[in-house]
């Protein structure tokens, strides 16, 4: 069984139709760390010690976020930059989070046909993840596929029923992981 830190980020959960729903059916277990970056950092001065623990006593890493210009919100870009250093996540001596996994889950406003060549966004979803897949790959962890939620402006109940469901089994798929380390 692994050790799960969900990393959450969203400026505007109290007007959130997705991410309150979801967080709502969070699997309840020991292995599973709910981290609120907005709720722990309103100022956005984050504690780095703090958050480097966070990330070596867990196995898989989960950011999840609603999508923001294409990218994640900036309190959870902040906390990359300042948490995964050089030196400590990546570059010479950067080891800290070898072999742990992480995934982006993450909703968006615009529905599935916009995330496609010839839409609106021009291209697919994961296009536009390449950088979180680069950022896990430099630290030494293996970047699981993308969980999104698209069009969730206009998501009707049963669709978001299924969502919900998906998101659950997702959550419990990673926390049955085993945590035999990625690359060995």
């Amino acid at each position: 069984m692994s050790k799960v830190a969900l990393i959450f980020a969203h400026p505007r959960l109290e007007d959130s139709k997705i991410h309150k729903q979801l967080l709502q059916v969070l699997p309840k277990s020991p292995n599973l760390t709910f981290h609120d970056l907005y709720e722990n950092y309103p100022d956005f001065v984050i504690d780095i010690d703090r958050e480097k623990k966070i990330l070596l006593d867990h196995d898989v890493i989960i950011w999840q976020h609603p999508v923001y210009w294409y990218s994640c919100p900036p309190l959870l870009k902040q906390w990359m930059d300042m948490v995964l250093e050089i030196g400590w996540a990546y570059g010479p001596g950067g080891n800290a989070l070898e072999g742990k996994r992480v995934q982006s889950i993450v909703s968006t406003g615009g529905p599935e046909q916009a995330y496609q060549e010839g839409g609106n966004n021009r291209f697919p979803l994961e296009q536009y993840f390449l950088p979180f897949e680069q950022t896990a790959r430099l630290c030494k962890m293996e970047y699981l596929p993308l969980f999104s939620i698209k069009g969730s402006h206009r998501i009707s109940p049963e669709q978001l029923q299924e969502k919900k469901i998906e998101y659950r089994q997702c959550i419990e798929s990673l926390l049955e992981l085993n945590n035999t380390s990625y690359g060995k």
